[in-house]
């Protein structure tokens, strides 16, 4: 414990952050560190793991308060464990040390209290996490996407309890239900007490005498479901949608986790995307460029015509507005850029070439704005 950081120091607050600021900087931390970016980067995950555990303890009132006060031995239900007899007796008229922070937290020295409590009620479901890929038009437009998942299930036959139809599970007698055990051992400098998981109920506080033959007792069953959800228009490469109470159920009534969708966007062929714009290149010919031409454009809308201006030069960039991707909340659409690419025809036929020199004898030095600047550039410098 000695080599773990401060909280506050993990998520980069002070200890007067408020609960908002304690979110957001959880929030911007988890973001950074999240596996999904970094996959198989054991030091992100790492990293993101202790945001986690700091976010876990500072956003709640109660550990916030122990953590703030004893540091990680206030949150820590293994701190003790090992060295807690080595007070002994005699503390300050407490019979052991263990009884001080029993006094303080209610409950005995080795799991700072409430560690059964905290097992036997409600828990939180998993996460479940998948990665789905769309279309170019499915992320601008939005769809519906049909996902298999292979998750736990609440079993229908006991219902979740685990017991046989018809029977119940029974409060262990050792822990009264506790799922804690207190042990005391006479020692040499007095008595040491210690409280660890009954080993009776494992911890749970009751026992299934007659499971479930569906589901051996354990009250859940692996099944395989598909589902069907909406994916918005406008979302983004690389986002994930959080579909609340979709992932694995929770333990004694507690909630569901949540199914996390990270999208991927298929490449497309002429069309590339920054945020809500979106950008192509597209070629048009020597006479095009130098007379001007309405020229038919694609976007993602539909074919367009637009009117490019005479003395156009390779490189070009013309702006549509509005023709880029609905925003994903809200009225309103990007806009989409087009640079233009001048091509050199190629294959030419004798007389085409001849047509060519003869144009190209018509030309003076100063119809080319810049290969005039850079023949004077050259000059310049080697004369």
């Amino acid at each position: 414990m000695a080599d773990k950081r401060d909280y506050y120091e993990v998520l980069g607050v002070n200890k007067s952050a408020s609960a908002d600021e304690i979110k957001k900087a959880y929030r911007k931390e988890a973001k950074k560190y999240h596996p999904d970016l970094h996959p198989g980067d054991k030091e992100a995950e790492a990293k993101f793991k202790e945001v986690n555990e700091a976010y876990e303890v500072l956003s709640d009132d109660d550990k916030k308060s122990r953590y703030d006060q004893f540091g990680h031995a206030g949150v820590d239900p293994n701190f003790g464990a090992g060295g807690g007899g080595a007070y002994g007796g005699g503390f300050g008229g407490f019979e052991d040390f263990g009884d001080i922070f029993s006094n303080i937290f209610g409950g005995g020295f080795g799991g700072f209290g409430g560690g059964g409590a905290r097992r036997n009620g409600p828990r939180r479901g998993a996460d479940i996490r998948k990665t789905i890929e769309v279309t170019f038009h499915e992320a601008a437009f939005g769809c519906k996407k049909k996902i298999t998942l292979d998750k736990m299930e609440n079993c229908d036959t006991c219902h979740g309890s685990g017991a046989k139809p018809g029977t119940s599970a029974q409060t262990c007698t050792r822990c009264g239900g506790s799922g804690q055990v207190t042990t005391q051992t006479r020692t040499p400098l007095g008595y040491m007490r210690s409280t660890g998981v009954c080993p009776e109920c494992r911890g749970e506080g009751k026992i299934i005498k007659d499971p479930c033959q569906t589901c051996h007792g354990s009250g859940k069953v692996r099944v395989s479901k598909t589902i069907e959800i909406d994916i918005p228009q406008g979302i983004n490469d690389g986002q994930t949608m959080q579909i609340s109470g979709g992932g694995e159920p929770g333990t004694k009534g507690g909630p569901n986790g949540d199914l996390l969708v990270t999208i991927r966007i298929k490449k497309h062929e002429i069309f590339q995307r920054d945020d809500f714009d979106v950008y192509i290149e597209m070629p048009i010919t020597f006479a095009q460029a130098a007379l001007g031409a309405s020229i038919k454009v694609p976007t993602i809308h539909g074919v367009v015509e637009y009117d490019i201006p005479e003395e156009t030069q390779t490189g070009s960039v013309f702006r549509l507005r509005g023709k880029g991707i609905p925003y994903i909340r809200g009225k309103g659409k990007g806009d989409q850029y087009v640079t233009v690419i001048v091509e050199t025809p190629k294959n030419l036929t004798s007389k085409q070439k001849d047509l060519l020199r003869e144009f190209d004898g018509t030309i003076e030095e100063k119809n080319y704005k810049n290969r005039k600047g850079f023949i004077d550039m050259m000059k310049e410098i080697f004369k």
